[in-house]
């Protein structure tokens, strides 16, 4: 299955159904008054954060989505059946934006959210609603309401606790496939890795989320190489895993490089706790070793890790090191109920109950 984090969407929702304009014709009852019954509601288009998904693959088959329209009413004071909603399913952490791509619609963060987009026009009145005192027997009746159109575009951020960060080739899918079950490809060549690759790590029993992105380069935030698009991929994270290869000649270049373009990126990016690890030290020996580890830690200015995810040394104290920022920012955290998406005049809570307070009818 290949990775889609971006997809354009064109949506509309169902048009209501028109009134009916009719009259009650029985044997022996002369005057049998307007029986036109109203139209049924448009469809709805809604959206829906569901689980098992981490793609949004299956919009680029299919990119327009249509709510049916309300059912026409009819005699006899028949309602026509309301239209069918139409639901766009999409993974954890979908953002949803206008077509400038700019103007933020909502953000699907947690599983079971639902939020509507477009809302179905409102069935039209039959002649039956107009009649009183002084009209009995109107003969006209409410067309339906249109329903909405747009185009928006569907973004995702995967949801990661932790993220991996570095120049290409830094190891950065090999410390994945060490500690995770994911099998992210791997190789001797720059940028191996061509999308975002997730893992589930476990250290003393306790279990945690890392995101692995493709690799920056100096310039990545103007476009060079594969460039900065994927880093929108650890914004949701609590820590950076900062991999500088011990192969790197200068390494304390090879942290700022990959420093500045995080800085470039922005988001709030370099704000987030940051472990920083020299990895494939297997290739060193303790003299050379020694002396990058210095170098690396005039340039971070804390005493970097000493990884190697071929011989394992290292690899505990790092994933323990993750584990710990990661379990003290989740306490850090106050539990709250997960706030409504609101539409209009409509409100969704994350259970799926509305609650309308507008008239189904113009």
């Amino acid at each position: 299955m290949k990775f889609l984090d971006e997809a354009k969407v064109y949506i509309r929702s169902g048009d209501g159904g028109a009134g009916s304009v009719s009259f009650r014709r029985e044997k022996f009852i002369e005057f049998g008054g307007p029986d036109g019954g109203d139209g049924g509601r448009g469809g709805d288009v809604w959206v829906e954060a569901v689980n098992g998904l981490n793609t949004l693959i299956d919009f680029r088959y299919q990119q327009h989505f249509k709510a049916t329209i309300g059912t026409h009413g009819m005699g006899r004071n028949r309602t026509g059946a309301n239209g069918g909603d139409v639901t766009l399913k999409v993974p954890v952490g979908t953002q949803i934006f206008e077509e400038d791509r700019e103007t933020m619609i909502c953000d699907l963060t947690e599983e079971g959210q639902r939020y509507c987009l477009a809302h179905g026009g409102n069935g039209g009145f039959g002649n039956a609603h107009f009649k009183t005192s002084v009209n009995q027997a109107p003969d006209w009746a409410n067309p339906g309401l249109p329903g909405e159109e747009k185009t928006i575009w569907l973004r995702l951020k995967l949801i990661a606790d932790a993220g991996l960060v570095g120049l290409p080739n830094a190891g950065k899918s090999t410390f994945l496939a060490s500690v995770t079950r994911a099998r992210p490809k791997i190789a001797n060549y720059p940028f191996t890795t061509l999308h975002p690759n997730l893992g589930v790590a476990t250290i003393d029993e306790r279990e945690f989320i890392l995101a692995d992105i493709p690799g920056l380069i100096e310039g990545a935030h103007e476009g060079v190489g594969i460039g900065d698009r994927f880093l929108g991929h650890v914004e949701r994270t609590r820590v950076l895993l900062h991999l500088v290869s011990a192969q790197e000649e200068k390494v304390g270049k090879a942290y700022k490089t990959v420093k500045h373009e995080l800085e470039a990126y922005g988001n709030e990016l370099t704000d987030k706790a940051e472990i920083v690890a020299l990895s494939q030290i297997d290739v060193l020996d303790e003299a050379e070793l020694k002396k990058k580890t210095k170098e690396l830690a005039r340039a971070c200015g804390k005493t970097p890790f000493q990884i190697s995810a071929v011989t394992g040394r290292g690899m505990t104290e790092v994933l323990r090191a993750l584990r710990d920022i990661i379990v003290e920012n989740n306490a850090e955290e106050k539990p709250a109920k997960a706030p409504k998406l609101r539409h209009r005049d409509m409100v969704v809570s994350e259970d799926g109950t509305d609650e309308d307070g507008a008239d189904d009818q113009p």
